[in-house]
């Protein structure tokens, strides 16, 4: 069985970190129901039937929900870490470094919007240590965000008086087109990650 999962939204991913396949697919169940009625009114019986196996199943690869929850906002956190690392390290300006970050951002939280509401929004349902665990993934994340925008400032491509708040717009705006996003809508996630890239650009202030 190949390693793409499709959820009921239509979007595809490959889970492939997730093994054996029954366990793939009690976490692509997850993120279904994670996704549509929230962590606390999800159940395991919920979880194992979108699976279409037993509830007994599930513990065999799942200790508990919250783990589930756990294993998605780790991998999800992980590529998005990914996604910004990749644009912020990549040769060119921090102009075209930025809008690579923002735009490919935006298009994995459009395209993935299903997984990306789970994870970016169901972080207070975690227990202390998974909670704090994830919270230093989004330390990373604001890291790499910060520093293109900190070079752009020092070189002079930038016109922004605090770093810090500015960072957390631009991630906060990326971030929450995982609740609008309509695959039906009027636009694509290319097009809105092109959209996002530019409105970031003129928040700070960039030359065209």
């Amino acid at each position: 069985m190949s390693t793409a999962e499709k959820t009921s939204g239509g979007e595809v991913e490959p889970w492939d970190e997730v093994t054996p396949d029954a366990a793939r697919r009690l976490l692509v169940a997850a993120v279904e129901a994670f996704a549509e009625r929230g962590y606390h009114a999800t159940t395991t019986r919920d979880i194992a039937g979108r699976a279409g196996m037993s509830p007994a199943a599930l513990y065999i690869h799942y200790k508990t929900k919250e783990e589930l929850l756990h294993r998605i906002s780790r991998i999800g956190h992980d590529r998005a870490l990914d996604i910004l690392r990749t644009a912020a390290r990549a040769d060119g300006t921090p102009t075209r470094r930025l809008a690579d970050a923002v735009s490919s951002f935006v298009r994995w939280h459009a395209g993935r919007r299903t997984t990306a509401r789970v994870v970016q929004y169901e972080l207070d349902a975690l227990g202390p240590d998974a909670r704090a665990e994830i919270l230093a993934l989004r330390r990373q994340v604001d890291a790499e965000v910060r520093g293109i925008i900190e070079e752009g400032v020092a070189t002079g491509e930038f016109r922004v008086l605090d770093v810090h708040g500015t960072t957390l717009a631009v991630l906060s705006l990326c971030i929450d087109v995982a609740r609008w996003f309509n695959v039906d809508g009027p636009r694509t996630p290319e097009e809105v990650g092109a959209l996002y890239a530019d409105l970031v650009l003129r928040m700070v202030g960039a030359d065209a």
